[in-house]
């Protein structure tokens, strides 16, 4: 990765043997493996056991969980914060996971459609959960610094799965919850 980013550099015009540049390769590829460290996550491993048992039937939300992506389109930043909640049935899930599953997705290249998706699914599918819902609000660079150059916008997505998709009450339950 160190060859192509110095590739990268002079492609643009820069002389790669400038002394601001010449350890630039290195550390460009380290931030890169550390910004796409989702790929080797394993989410079984991130649960680690920490599904409690639990009689609550109520709404668990952990919300404003900030995320940092790489646009797969532009291979720029996005950068937002995501809601998250869930129902139990019988099981709850440490609080920490729920971050760490959001970054396990955001650290990869994504579009923030998919990435509200797969948080989703993968709480529904480790946890058993009777619904689940993720929204995500996130400002993107690519429309910031490029193209429509547009500074204030911001995407919403959600993912309403189970009661959530289900029962309009239990969906505004939480779209009040996180407002």
């Amino acid at each position: 990765m160190d060859d192509l980013f110095k590739q990268l550099i002079a492609a643009v015009g820069e002389d790669t043997e400038r002394q601001g540049l010449l350890k630039t390769p290195q550390r460009a590829a380290e931030a890169w493996k550390f910004l796409t460290r989702g790929y080797q996550a394993d989410i079984p491993a991130i649960i680690n056991e920490a599904l409690y048992d639990s009689k609550t039937d109520d709404m668990v939300v952990v919300k404003d969980i900030e995320l940092y992506s790489l646009c797969e389109h532009h291979l720029l930043p996005f950068i937002g914060k995501c809601h998250v909640a869930y129902i139990p049935s019988d099981k709850v899930l440490g609080l920490s996971k729920v971050a760490r599953i959001v970054d396990a997705f955001a650290r990869r290249l994504q579009i923030q459609e998919d990435l509200t998706r797969q948080i989703a699914n993968t709480i529904m599918e480790h946890t058993g959960a009777r619904g689940v819902a993720v929204v995500i609000e996130a400002q993107h660079l690519c429309m910031m610094m490029r193209g429509v150059e547009k500074q204030n916008s911001v995407m919403k997505t959600s993912c309403m799965l189970g009661l959530f998709r289900q029962h309009a009450e239990t969906r505004a339950e939480f779209l009040t919850l996180i407002s």
